[in-house]
């Protein structure tokens, strides 16, 4: 098993900043990709940032330019700094890992933590 520990989060007006923090923890032993979820009322959770193990990046297009990931695999943790925030980044962000056991890949998947930006 995986825990992920999210810190990070809150209220914050548009344009203004917020960095999320995850950490892993309990059977890390190859955790692959590494990155953030977010939901908004009503909508499916997508895919915001993710990082490999290797450092290569995938962002949404739209936070590319605004949100950078960033990741130390020797503390087993990821950050999402968020900059230029809009008020249709508010959701709650997701910490989300996967991790190779035998042949079969595993989800984990941190508690949430709550983003809202105000116009």
């Amino acid at each position: 098993q995986v825990q992920l520990v999210e810190s990070g989060g809150g209220l914050v007006q548009a344009g203004g900043s917020l960095r999320l923090s995850c950490a892993a923890s309990g059977t890390i032993a190859s955790i692959n990709t590494m990155g953030w979820y977010r939901q908004a009322p009503g909508k499916q959770r997508e895919l915001v940032a993710r990082i490999t193990s290797g450092g290569s990046t995938t962002y949404a297009d739209s936070v590319k330019g605004r949100f950078t990931i960033s990741r130390d695999n020797g503390k087993n943790a990821v950050s999402l700094q968020m900059n230029s925030l809009k008020p249709e980044d508010t959701g709650v962000y997701y910490c989300h890992t996967r991790r190779l056991g035998g042949s079969s890949w595993y989800d984990y998947w941190g508690q949430g933590t709550q983003v809202t930006v105000s116009s």
